[in-house]
């Protein structure tokens, strides 16, 4: 059973790492997540958050699969500051694999999926997920899901050959 973003938060609430983090950084914000669901292994899913301390110009990402909660700097290139992630609604992963289905269905895509990758950001003032979906048969998915609406708001259809040409054709 894969996880949903409200026992998520609050597990990662109740971490002493996470508490002491907080109090030492009152200003700070989440800003993103990264979410690596394995459909095939759900031991090795990935969650992480990732807070942005505005005074420091700093981001922290705290993995929350491992027992150990604790925060991991981050490196940044750039000075911009990063947009405040609300969370005001909670999303869960099974529905948003159940409501991925019904848009593969309704475009008669029959691929497997095998691995969901999504990053939560605030865009235009909405939290969303940016997913890439990995399906049998050497398929992806690019899927953007808005939070507050429950769907999909983009969704195309790839291969992996297609992305390899992108990858290819840019090397210089």
């Amino acid at each position: 059973m894969m996880m949903n973003s409200h026992f998520l938060i609050e597990k990662l609430e109740c971490a002493e790492e996470f508490e002491k983090f907080i109090q030492e950084n009152p200003k700070t914000y989440l800003c993103s997540g990264f979410f690596d669901i394995d459909l095939s292994n759900e031991s090795e899913n990935k969650y992480h958050f990732d807070f942005y301390i505005p005074e420091t110009k700093k981001t922290f990402s705290f993995q929350v699969e491992n027992e150990e909660i604790k925060p991991i700097g981050l490196e940044r290139n750039d000075e911009r500051v990063l947009a405040k992630v609300w969370m005001t609604s909670e999303f869960d992963f099974d529905k948003i694999k159940e409501i991925i289905l019904q848009e593969m269905e309704s475009k008669k895509i029959n691929n497997k999926i095998q691995k969901m990758i999504f990053s939560l950001q605030n865009i235009d003032g909405k939290d969303v997920l940016l997913g890439t979906i990995f399906l049998s048969g050497l398929g992806l998915l690019k899927v953007n899901f808005d939070i507050a609406e429950k769907k999909i708001f983009d969704f195309e259809k790839k291969s992996i050959f297609e992305m390899i040409k992108v990858v290819k054709g840019n090397k210089k």
